[in-house]
């Protein structure tokens, strides 16, 4: 057994659970009146109702027990800290530091003082930006930028695009694109549409080396080079957000349009640096500030606020309590509201990428399940699609529920209609319905003793399924600024009590390593030392692509 799971805390979670088995979340409600108040929680803009899982205020008194144990207050402090708490790497995790303000504290971090580097790069965007949005930049023909397009991947990608699908609303002007796929589609169907003199493309890379980033970033360069000619008007309309000056120059970017980050930024937690460029230039600088205040208001809601009454905090720990005592593998992050579906793939990345770990920070192999796998997307669509799973499926799935409480397009009923939807999804999660209720919904539609026997089992609902509900009064920068950090420091409070490190991310890293390898042997031929497997795909492929214009040839039956 490991250290964690030999733990008093964690036995103590375990003899609990055992203890709750039967008891339903009707239950748990009509047993204590107080329940709503007791289990809801406001934080800057969000608030949380948590009272639909099954847990009790023991429960949560044990989750905090464990916490504790675990050293979460000080894992807290040291991440606030600018301390070297992403171990692997030997660096800090100081996102919180890109959205502090201009009136906090110095802070060092390797000989450098953090507040004053942050507060010279938002100057240098901000400059940018208002030369962009107001047409004091121009492209090599001297009009104005129409178009920008954002060419990254992963965390240089998720992050900007889910914001800026979320604040589609408050765009003046500039189209927003995103290209990351290194499938030319992407880009191919990206840049359709656009004029090469009217098209400004950020390329986000901190190495400048990522393969997928650069090949379409080249591909870029040589489509808008296929109409401006001279290579002299790269540096119009390519700027790079990266911290290798001599290959972002050697692509024919200006320097002076370099606009850097640091190492203590990891990748899926970057949106807020200089990886949010493409964020600033879509929504203005005013509003790319509001978002970065929302999530400073969270940062400090989760600093200050003790564990009992601190939303991160709370939301980490019941999902512990779900995925480690109750048996869930997945999460599921249903935003009734359209333009945060996008956010669903960027909270998977923050999860998955950062809790899919299976050692601890002391290389001790785990004993016990971390991470989660995140899915969903928006409501009311899943309703019809996924929600049965949900409802009558055999696997425990916890949900998020997210609903703005006002809508930024008002339509008629619209929106009372989605806010009734997502209220009843929860209720019904919690409630199910029972076979007596199901026998006398049937009866009273007249339907026969048989029949009414035949159908019952199929309509019986098993109920105390678990689930969030956070409400925003808005979706508006600083709320979505608000709601990303809440689901970061969300991430950071499971890493912490499961000792692992959610900051590094080695499990990317093979594969790359062999595609390197193989993307050489797929142009050649010649003999490839792999698997069998591997080995009789390679050839396949390279058939296929020297012989483009052969038949289809398929099996017959």
């Amino acid at each position: 057994m490991s250290r964690l799971t030999r733990s008093a805390a964690w036995i103590a979670l375990q003899d609990h659970v055992s203890n709750l088995r039967g008891t339903t979340l009707r239950q748990l409600f009509a047993d204590d009146s107080s329940r709503y108040p007791r289990m809801t929680l406001e934080a800057g803009p969000l608030f949380l109702d948590y009272s639909k899982n099954l847990i009790t205020a023991e429960t949560l008194s044990l989750l905090n027990a464990l916490a504790v144990q675990q050293g979460l207050p000080e894992a807290i402090e040291a991440m606030f800290g600018g301390s070297p708490i992403n171990r692997s790497e030997h660096r800090a995790a100081l996102h919180v530091a890109l959205r502090q303000g201009d009136d906090a504290q110095p802070l060092w971090v390797e000989g450098q003082e953090v507040r004053s580097a942050v507060a010279n790069v938002l100057q240098r965007m901000e400059t940018f930006v208002n030369q962009v949005r107001s047409g004091a930049w121009r492209g090599y023909d001297h009009r104005a930028i129409t178009d920008v397009v954002n060419i990254g991947i992963g965390g240089s990608d998720l992050g900007p695009a889910a914001v800026m699908s979320a604040l589609r609303a408050d765009t003046e002007r500039l189209n927003i694109h995103y290209v990351s796929n290194v499938d030319g589609a992407h880009l191919s169907w990206t840049l359709r549409d656009l004029n090469p003199a009217t098209t400004l493309f950020v390329i986000a890379s901190k190495t400048f080396t990522t393969q997928e980033t650069l090949l379409n970033a080249h591909s870029a360069r040589t489509w808008f080079l296929q109409q401006a000619q001279d290579e002299i008007h790269v540096a119009r309309h390519f700027v790079a957000l990266s911290t290798n000056a001599s290959e972002v120059q050697r692509f024919g970017i200006d320097t002076a349009n370099m606009f850097e980050f640091w190492d203590w930024v990891g990748g899926r937690y970057s949106l807020w640096s200089a990886i949010g460029l493409s964020v600033a230039l879509g929504i203005g600088m005013d509003k790319f500030r509001a978002l970065l205040a929302g999530a400073h208001a969270m940062d400090e809601h989760f600093h200050q606020a003790p564990l009992t009454h601190n939303m991160p905090v709370l939301m980490g720990l019941i999902g512990i309590w779900h995925i480690n005592f109750m048996g869930a593998q997945t999460q599921a992050i249903l935003p009734y509201d359209q333009g945060l579906e996008r956010l669903v793939a960027h909270f998977q990345q923050l999860s998955m990428e950062s809790t899919g770990k299976s050692v601890t920070q002391d290389g001790e192999a785990v004993d016990y399940a971390t991470g989660a796998i995140v899915w969903g997307g928006a409501g009311t669509n899943g309703q019809h699609a996924y929600y049965q799973l949900l409802h009558q499926g055999t696997f425990l799935i916890p949900a998020d529920f997210i609903l703005p409480l006002a809508s930024r397009t008002p339509l008629g009923e619209h929106h009372r209609l989605l806010s009734a939807n997502l209220l009843a999804q929860g209720e019904a999660l919690m409630r199910g319905k029972t076979r007596d209720e199901v026998s006398v919904e049937l009866k009273a539609q007249g339907m026969a003793a048989d029949q009414r026997e035949a159908l019952l089992p199929h309509k019986v609902f098993p109920g105390s399924r678990p689930c969030n509900t956070l409400l925003l009064p808005r979706v508006d920068p600083f709320t979505v600024g608000a709601l990303v950090a809440l689901y970061e420091h969300r991430t950071f409070v499971q890493g912490t009590v499961w000792g692992i490190n959610p900051f590094d991310q080695w499990g990317v890293e093979l594969g790359k390593q062999l595609a390197r390898t193989i993307v050489d042997e797929l142009a050649h031929d010649g003999p490839t030392h792999h698997d069998s497997s591997t080995m009789g795909l390679i050839d396949r492929v390279r058939q296929a692509t020297s012989s483009p214009h052969k038949p289809d040839v398929r099996s017959a039956p």
